[in-house]
């Protein structure tokens, strides 16, 4: 058997939702109405690659660059994302999905603090799939959080020791990696966890991206060989 009849199906897959705001253009609506259809399409996601069989969905919701934006988009943001936890965050758990959040959670008000706080706790016995919600994150940030920390605690410095202390910590590191809305670059999504994932781009825009493009991405995947080096 040659290494491409060997590869199986992911385990992990991360997804960098992008194109919410030109979606909302292209339809005349208002960009803010871009990021909830976006949450729509999340939602959906969230079942179609959890009935593919695979264990762990990461996706890229706020940047710490995402910061920057205009103060009302930004307060827009937050206050759909609130929503989000109240509702379909929710009701995912009842599903018993798993909701794991990694970012700077100290910039968020303290009520948002309490409700992801809450939601990861009403969530954590849920072991059958888990969705990873990167919100106020930045790659190079969780990187040297976890470096100071890994200083801290006076122990010899390796990758292992330094893995322990990321945010993402627990979460496997991700096969697949998709961007939708054309772009071709990361953006800091996941940079350590992302060495030898297989990077995905499609034209896309995230809300209008389905099940059907997502299965072409995974029978794409089974056709790669993936050497990790070797």
């Amino acid at each position: 058997m040659n290494e491409r009849a060997k590869i199986a199906m992911p385990i992990c897959v991360g997804i960098i939702m992008d194109g919410n705001r030109r979606w909302a253009k292209a339809h005349n609506l208002l960009k803010l109405e871009g990021h909830r259809a976006g949450t729509e399409t999340l939602k959906n996601a969230v079942h179609f690659v959890r009935e593919s069989g695979i264990s762990h969905l990461i996706v890229y919701a706020f940047s710490t660059e995402n910061w920057n934006r205009e103060p009302a988009e930004v307060s827009y943001l937050m206050n759909l994302f609130h929503e989000a936890i109240r509702n379909e965050l929710k009701e995912l758990g009842k599903e018993g999905i798993r909701i794991r959040f990694a970012g700077q959670q100290e910039r968020f008000s303290a009520d948002l603090q309490k409700a992801i706080d809450d939601i990861e706790e009403e969530t954590q016995k849920n072991d059958l799939f888990t969705l990873w919600i990167c919100f106020s994150y930045g790659g190079r940030a969780e990187i040297v959080t976890a470096a100071a920390k890994a200083a801290a605690s006076g122990e010899e410095i390796t990758e292992e020791l330094l893995a322990r202390h990321l945010w993402t910590a627990d979460m496997p590191d991700p096969d697949i990696i998709i961007r939708t809305g054309g772009e071709k670059r990361l953006s800091g999504f996941l940079p350590w966890q992302a060495v030898y994932s297989e990077l995905f781009f499609t034209d896309t825009l995230w809300p209008d991206f389905k099940k059907e493009e997502f299965g072409a991405i995974l029978t794409e995947f089974t056709l790669r060989e993936r050497r990790r080096g070797k």
